[in-house]
């Protein structure tokens, strides 16, 4: 399998399009997994620096835009009208519109929040121009602070650990991953 995925990347270098497209895709599924692993292909040559952070950024920007747009879908739908039409619902709107900025930039930071926040975003209208300013500025700082951490612990795992690199490799995402759940359990317990 180690050598089938290197013998994938080498012949994805010749299509740079394709590169770009399956970093933006990964990062619908799993963020923090598609940043060390892009790096990883930084570090493999497979890939340019800077088009892998735009891949990046773009791709978890619409990701995040994407989560805004389904709440703002969900908000028309009839059974979910009950929700939106409460005396509430103008106090909880008013005081989300307010702190978006803040609250979206926050968020990016905190395991576990973005996704019912960002759906809470579009499902209450809350400036989608605001909302999309501070996830790009939040995703410009998190994930280039993630990519440089990966590109620095993935160069030093390709250069030691040999025929083993991708189990290297692997642990370090999986690291990555159990982090983000602790963090968000840790952040639950808390409230």
């Amino acid at each position: 399998m180690p050598g089938s995925l290197d013998h994938f990347l080498e012949l994805t270098t010749t299509q740079p399009l394709f590169q770009v497209l399956i970093v933006i895709v990964a990062t619908f599924i799993l963020e923090d997994a598609a940043t060390v692993l892009t790096a990883i292909q930084v570090n493999l040559h497979t890939l340019a620096p800077g088009t892998a952070l735009i891949a990046l950024y773009v791709g978890i920007v619409a990701g995040d835009v994407g989560l805004y747009g389904l709440g703002y879908l969900a908000a028309r739908w009839p059974p979910a009208r009950r929700w939106i039409e409460t005396p509430e619902r103008d106090v909880q709107r008013q005081w989300l519109t307010q702190k978006l900025f803040k609250v979206v930039f926050i968020s990016r930071f905190v395991p576990g929040t973005r996704l019912p926040l960002y759906t809470a975003c579009g499902f209450f209208n809350a400036g989608l121009r605001t909302f999309t300013l501070a996830t790009i500025l939040a995703t410009m700082i998190w994930t280039s602070a993630l990519f440089a951490l990966s590109l620095r612990i993935g160069g030093f795992l390709l250069t030691h650990l040999g025929t083993w690199r991708w189990v290297g490799i692997f642990g370090f995402v999986l690291v990555i991953i159990i982090m983000g759940r602790i963090a968000a359990r840790i952040q639950k317990q808390g409230k």
